[in-house]
């Protein structure tokens, strides 16, 4: 058994495919698919399922799958000792960013971390909080970046900022003649708000603002986007009224920062940080991407009476 032969098996268990398995481990079908039967063989069972379209794992495979998962993750661990050791700031590193923040941090950031690390190879995912929390214990992800705080015992939270939440209200709505907006002015607004749909953080933000376990039916619809835009653009035609996070905000046309409203201090703010495995070695680059990241933030939000709210529905 060898970790070469581990890495082919993860390969064919993600992409469900022989072929596509080995293009993406640079090595020619035949070959792989030989070091995989030889591994079948060496263990005397079968890992896969050959005759199902997809390919599928069979019981004891997704057993063997799990383990392997352990063993190359460990594996790929000396290398990061190696390279913490000499200081080297270089490599694969694999980080997964939330929807409601990946279009407005990412692109704050990545040009200059990637001309002050050239020899990183950043690979940058969009996932849920979910995805993301089973991909770092999981070892898929060097580190991720989601609101918090998550409660999660194995992971550990660095916060990047704190980003207040911005009433996005049109003008045929009543609150629309408010100069500053209060949790009772959003209570009071409950059956008029348009939301993301289930799954999304935010969601569960803006419901625990409201100390609410969900909104009541729309009196006319019901509708949950997973856009910001879709749900602005919905506003802008009097169906009802938004929540946004600041830095969505930020480069919106002059008229439509007219109908934007922020909170009463303290402003409901969401907490966003950088998340990793307590067991995660790839340390100097998880400082790297930290310092970065707030180097460039912090001319852009600078809110400090904030009450942070959680992302985990209550």
């Amino acid at each position: 058994m060898t970790i070469t032969q581990l890495h082919y098996v993860l390969a064919v268990a993600e992409y469900k495919n022989f072929t596509l398995a080995a293009e993406k481990c640079f090595v020619t079908q035949p070959t792989l698919s030989m070091q995989i039967q030889k591994l079948e063989e060496e263990l005397d069972v079968q890992i896969f399922d050959r005759g199902k379209k997809p390919i599928q794992l069979t019981d004891v495979g997704q057993q063997i799958v799990t383990q392997a998962r352990s063993i190359v993750n460990e594996s790929n661990r000396i290398k990061d000792i190696v390279d913490q050791q000499k200081g080297y700031i270089g490599g694969d590193f694999k980080i997964g960013i939330i929807p409601t923040v990946m279009p407005t941090l990412l692109p704050m950031f990545i040009t200059n971390f990637t001309n002050k690390y050239p020899k990183v190879n950043l690979i940058i995912e969009e996932r849920t909080t979910e995805e993301i929390i089973k991909m770092l214990k999981s070892g898929q992800l060097d580190a991720a970046i989601a609101a918090t705080p998550l409660s999660e015992e194995s992971i550990k939270e660095v916060v990047l900022y704190y980003e207040p939440f911005v009433a996005y209200i049109p003008e045929n709505n009543p609150a629309f003649s408010k100069k500053e907006f209060s949790v009772k002015d959003l209570e009071d607004n409950l059956n008029n708000i348009l939301l993301l749909q289930d799954g999304h953080c935010f969601r569960n933000n803006v419901l625990n603002i409201c100390k609410a376990a969900s909104l009541p039916q729309h009196n006319r619809f019901h509708l949950e986007s997973g856009s910001f835009e879709t749900m602005v653009k919905l506003a802008d035609e009097g169906l009802g009224m938004t929540l946004l996070p600041y830095l969505h905000t930020v480069d919106m046309s002059e008229k439509a920062k007219t109908k934007l409203r922020h909170f009463i201090e303290p402003r409901p703010s969401r907490e966003v940080s950088l998340i990793y495995s307590k067991k995660e070695l790839k340390l100097h680059l998880i400082e790297a991407l930290r310092t970065t990241i707030t180097g460039v933030v912090r001319g852009a939000i600078a809110f400090h009476n904030v009450e942070i709210t959680s992302p985990l529905h209550k």
